[in-house]
């Protein structure tokens, strides 16, 4: 991935730096239209959306092949193409493969007329990014934080990080979006609707204006998702799910969710709630409880813990004597040199957790499964229990080509699933209508009336300088 970045930045040095953005404003005025041509949203809008879509989806990528796919005129192409030209939002300069006559000039979505700034926020890590609008990463960079801590100075840090990131990757254009991958789920919204304030999805951060702050700070609308739905886009797009048609993703952690495709679609149901199993009811050892519960990390650590301190793993007492701490990481890594008390813990994570995956194989009969999380991502017990347990109580059509592998990404998949967030949003036809005119979404209506609503209220004051004229790292 280009631009990846892991090294430590922290956070106190990027927010007291407050250093200016060196990209194009973040503003847009809209651009006057062509003489002659259609002057009103009704008229030239749909045709604008329709044509910019197949170039932007790749269904498109020649006049003719426009014509065909939308049934438009030659004139009404001809015509929308050049509109869509002086917006900035398809480029005409390259010409295809010669097949008998003249070579075709090629219609490319200009994916670099914009960014879009991401953000993962995880339990123990901030990831950053910049993407173009087509959704590709352009630059990632991630680094520990505590999301227990007070929401002002994790905001503060946030907006340092994607200042920082703007200035290490400096878009051509200006920013159009900002999108957010939290560990809560998110309730559905209409297509292409950005947020107009924060939804309760962490509650230490409740009654504070996070969506408020960023829409005021960069003048750019926000959206959101959960790190699963998040993640499941990742991998659909850019890991093992590509050209999946029905995949399931799982994400192992404190918590145990999931994230659907169907018919190549992310399925957020009604509410954007569709994938907590971890809620889901199971049993074991006579005990009975959600799976979140007795199967996620929580479970593994306090198990390892007990497995401590009654004597049933002499790896887990030596660590605890020399003042280590039993996390769920040190039972997964002394399972994997077998140690038998933390492979026990693991195999019965695994089992539980397959057990309600197998439930949602036989229902949906995914081609593939897809697990994350950093237990699954470093210990083979856990996944071997889960695939025992899935192809045990799977019917044999479910499981005759069903693959279960464990995720490549890594971070950077919630990451790349927000970018594709925040492209198919920016992109959806109904929300395109209201701005495709204007060149830009910062122009549509609804947008800028929540920017004066915005303007209204009072700002939080500025962080401070850093000390000394401190700078950013470069």
């Amino acid at each position: 991935m280009n631009g990846r970045s892991r090294a430590r930045i922290p956070c106190e040095t990027h927010k007291d730096a407050a250093l200016p953005l060196t990209g194009p404003n973040l503003s847009e005025s809209s651009r006057p239209r062509g003489k002659g041509r259609p002057r009103t949203v009704e008229i030239a809008a749909p045709s604008l959306v329709e044509l910019l879509n197949l170039v932007r989806t790749g269904a498109a990528n020649t006049r003719q092949e426009l014509e065909r796919q939308s049934e438009f005129g030659r004139a009404v192409v001809a015509d929308r193409l050049t509109m869509l030209g002086d917006l900035g939002l398809v480029d005409e300069s390259e010409l295809g493969t010669a097949t008998g006559g003249r070579a075709p000039r090629l219609v490319r979505f200009a994916a670099r007329r914009a960014a879009i700034l991401l953000a993962t926020l995880d339990q123990t890590a901030i990831g950053v990014g910049v993407a173009d609008l087509s959704g590709k990463l352009l630059t990632e960079h991630h680094e520990a934080a505590d999301l227990t801590a007070p929401p002002a100075e994790l905001a503060e840090c946030l907006t340092a990080l994607f200042r920082w990131s703007m200035e290490r990757h400096a878009p051509q254009g200006s920013i159009w979006g900002i999108s957010l991958s939290v560990p809560g789920a998110v309730q559905g919204a209409t297509e292409g609707d950005f947020l107009t304030a924060t939804p309760p999805v962490l509650p230490a951060w409740e009654g504070f204006p996070l969506v408020e702050t960023l829409t005021r700070d960069f003048g750019v609308p926000v959206w959101m998702r959960s790190s699963v739905e998040t993640m499941t886009m990742g991998e659909l797009h850019a890991g093992a799910g590509i050209g999946t048609r029905s995949m399931l993703f799982l994400k192992v952690g404190r918590r145990i969710g999931a994230g659907i495709v169907c018919d190549g679609q992310l399925y957020r149901g009604a509410h954007g709630a569709a994938g907590l199993i971890g809620s889901l009811p199971v049993t074991s050892g006579g005990r009975s409880g959600p799976l979140d519960a007795l199967a996620g990390l929580d479970m593994i650590q306090s198990e390892g813990l007990a497995a401590a301190q009654d004597g049933r793993s002499p790896m887990l007492a030596d660590i605890q004597r020399r003042g280590g701490e039993i996390t769920a990481i040190e039972v997964s890594q002394a399972a994997q040199t077998g140690d038998p008390a933390s492979v026990a813990i693991l195999t019965e994570s695994g089992h539980l957790i397959g057990q309600v995956v197998a439930t949602l194989a036989n229902a949906l009969n995914p081609e593939l499964i897809v697990l994350s999380g950093s237990i699954v991502q470093t210990n083979d017990i856990l996944l071997a229990a889960l695939r025992e347990a899935v192809y045990g109580a799977s019917h044999p059509f479910v499981t005759r080509d069903l693959r279960i592998i464990r995720s490549q990404m890594g971070s950077s998949a919630g990451l790349v699933g927000a970018a594709r967030v925040a492209s198919e949003q920016l992109f959806a036809p109904a929300f395109l209508k209201e701005w495709v005119m204007q060149g830009s979404p910062l122009s549509y209506p609804a947008f800028t009336a929540l920017q004066d609503r915005l303007s209204q209220t009072a700002s939080p004051p500025p962080p401070p300088r850093a000390r000394n004229g401190q700078e950013l790292p470069r």
